[in-house]
């Protein structure tokens, strides 16, 4: 097997390349449209959408009856009426308090709605990123997923719940304040709308290269977050090596590149705020100097000029928040079409729409009927050629074979992990891909080669394998596993904390408790990939002694190295090169000669002398 660590040290001398996601993923989105696709997940809190939007509106519409009552008070100077004056004070007082109340209700129900909608995004994208099949992850990084999930939808939760609504919210000021200002002195209000051209377009042409300079400089953060998880989830073997320093290097470069991608987009999206803003109060000062001339004449009042100042100011205003704002959702129309990607990826292995149910829960009778496979990533090498292989109910039959010659890919394609090239995997006469995986894989028990402890109590990793299983059941897995003697000696017991995969446990120590888990499980059919390979010599003969008398009514599958763990096994098949070259009985097989004969000669005469 592989370990996930050697791919890291091969590439940590190789040059950073361009993140995957190259021209025709981003030709995809040009698009500020892509948002579109977050509606499925609003649309289930319309009332607290429609609420927030009302809020909204209420704000906008209030801000834009301020510069009314300021005109009010200026004017009101002029007429000399205190108690006229005085309600204008009061006046204006009182759409203060309405805008405070207005926008401190539009900042829950938006943000609320936002935390809502991405924590529904989230749990969606990992519930469908949870039931892919391996042949998915050959083609991305545990890590990217992980980014996506996280800082995909911690922008989204920003926008959604920050940027939306302020672009909103500042579409209703431009859009209100301009009408306003026609309203209040045609002539200026027309001096305005001239500029706005001049304002909209490099709002358009940066924000296209910005749209792009976004995606790029997410797809290096997962590219750095892939590598990061990679390398941390293989810390010892990086310093087992000494690999610390190739491997910091090649995690710095990534995140140069991500940082030189970030200064790219940063420095556009100034250039663009320095354009907007300078040319937006270059036409501002123009229309006030005019405005001051007209105030000579007598043309309007000083209250008017004042009115149509902030009216112009908050149009302004709003143009450049929306230049800036708009930014922000070019960057989340990328982050939501990565997360789409996900949602949308089609698994190579599906449920049928219509599936056969497992009888009984199933009985546990297994057949390979020439069956042919290839790994997707090794489409030229075939893993099995031609398999055909029964296995009767009850009945334990051992794979033994070099490796390479397909023992583990057998474990594989019975759980339905990948799907056969050609041929049928029937359980009890039932196509595997006419039944729910779900539904059959219930019918199954499996401890792999390598162990898989999560980060909870040793009680809790146990009752993995059945949830509902009550406490004495755990523990009588965990006898029946030779577990529960270092288990009680625990500083807790079964309730200790066992750390990220398993890190203060041995690695025979996790194989028990996964043996544990799987007798927990109590299923028709137990697969043992090297089950006991990380055991010692006293804790496999517990463990062969508890598989023995558990796989008395089971079927029970052992891939095995060695053969001492085999011998009593009811039939034995002998792997080499992806097919079946022998079948029989270990006295038979050693009998015959052949590879079993001469792996049996070497584990157990050559071992014997070695030792």
């Amino acid at each position: 097997m592989t370990d996930a660590t050697d791919i890291g040290q091969a590439s940590a001398s190789a040059p950073v390349s361009q993140p995957k996601p190259a021209e025709e993923e981003r030709a995809r989105s040009k698009k500020i449209g892509s948002l579109q696709a977050l509606w499925p997940f609003m649309a289930p809190y319309r009332t607290l959408l429609f609420a927030a939007i009302g809020a909204l509106v209420l704000t906008a519409c209030v801000s834009l009856t301020l510069p009314l009552a300021v005109r009010r008070v200026v004017d009101g100077f002029q007429m000399g009426s205190s108690e006229l004056l005085d309600k204008y004070f009061l006046a204006a007082l009182g759409i203060a308090g309405l805008l405070a109340i207005g926008t401190g209700l539009r900042y829950y129900l938006v943000t609320r709605l936002g935390e809502r909608v991405v924590a529904d995004i989230r749990t969606a994208v990992f519930a469908r990123m949870i039931t892919m099949s391996p042949s998915f992850f050959e083609k991305i990084m545990t890590g990217e997923v992980l980014s996506r999930i996280t800082t995909d939808t911690t922008l989204l939760l920003s926008v959604i719940g920050s940027s939306v609504s302020i672009a909103l919210r500042n579409i209703l000021i431009f859009l209100g304040g301009l009408g306003l200002m026609m309203w209040t002195t045609p002539k200026l209000s027309v001096l305005v709308v001239m500029i706005v051209p001049l304002v909209v377009v490099p709002i358009i042409v940066l924000g296209r290269r910005l749209r792009r300079l976004s995606k790029e400089n997410q797809d290096w953060i997962a590219d750095s977050s892939g590598k990061a998880s990679e390398n941390l989830l293989s810390a010892q073997t990086v310093q087992a090596f000494t690999h610390e320093r190739q491997t910091a290097n090649l995690f710095a470069s990534v995140t140069e590149a991500s940082f030189e991608s970030a200064k790219t987009r940063i420095k556009t999206r100034a250039v663009m705020t320095v354009i907007v803003i300078s040319l937006i109060f270059v036409g501002i000062v123009g229309v006030l100097w005019i405005g001051a001339r007209d105030v000579r004449a007598e043309i309007m009042t000083i209250g008017e000029l004042i009115q149509f100042l902030i009216y112009a100011i908050m149009v302004a205003g709003a143009v450049g928040a929306l230049s800036e704002i708009w930014g922000e959702l070019q960057r989340a129309a990328g982050a939501t079409e990565r997360l789409v990607e996900l949602l949308e990826e089609q698994d190579a292995v599906a449920d049928p729409v219509v599936p056969q149910a497992l009888p009984d829960g199933g009985r546990g009778a297994l057949e390979f009927d020439n069956v042919t496979f290839r790994y997707p990533a090794r489409p030229e090498t075939a893993a099995l050629n031609g398999i055909s292989l029964r296995v009767e109910p009850g009945e334990t039959v051992a794979l033994v074979g070099p490796s390479g010659a397909g023992k583990s890919t057998i474990i594989q394609l019975i759980q339905r992990f990948y799907d056969p090239s050609e041929g049928e995997i029937r359980l009890d006469g039932l196509n595997l891909q006419s039944m729910n995986r779900a539904a059959f894989r219930k019918a199954m028990a499996l401890v792999p080669q390598e162990a898989v402890i999560f980060a909870a109590s040793a009680r809790e990793n146990i009752r993995f394998g059945r949830p509902e299983a009550s406490d004495a059941e755990v523990e009588a897995a965990a006898k029946a596993a030779a577990a529960h003697g270092f288990l009680s000696a625990l500083p807790e017991g079964y309730d200790t904390y066992v750390g990220e995969r398993g890190v203060m446990l041995s690695g025979g120590q996790k194989q028990r408790i996964a043996i544990a888990r799987a007798i927990l499980r109590d299923a028709p059919i137990l697969l043992l990939d090297e089950a006991t390979s990380a055991l010692d010599a006293e804790s496999e003969r517990l463990v062969q002694e508890a598989v023995t008398a558990m796989s008395k009514d089971r079927t029970t599958l052992i891939v095995a190295h060695r053969l001492a763990t085999v011998k009593q096994a009811d039939r034995i098949l002998v792997f080499e090169d992806g097919q079946i070259v022998a079948e029989g009985t270990h006295d038979s097989l050693v009998a015959q000669g052949g590879l079993y004969a001469r792996l049996a000669r070497l584990q157990f005469t050559d071992g014997v002398a070695a030792e």
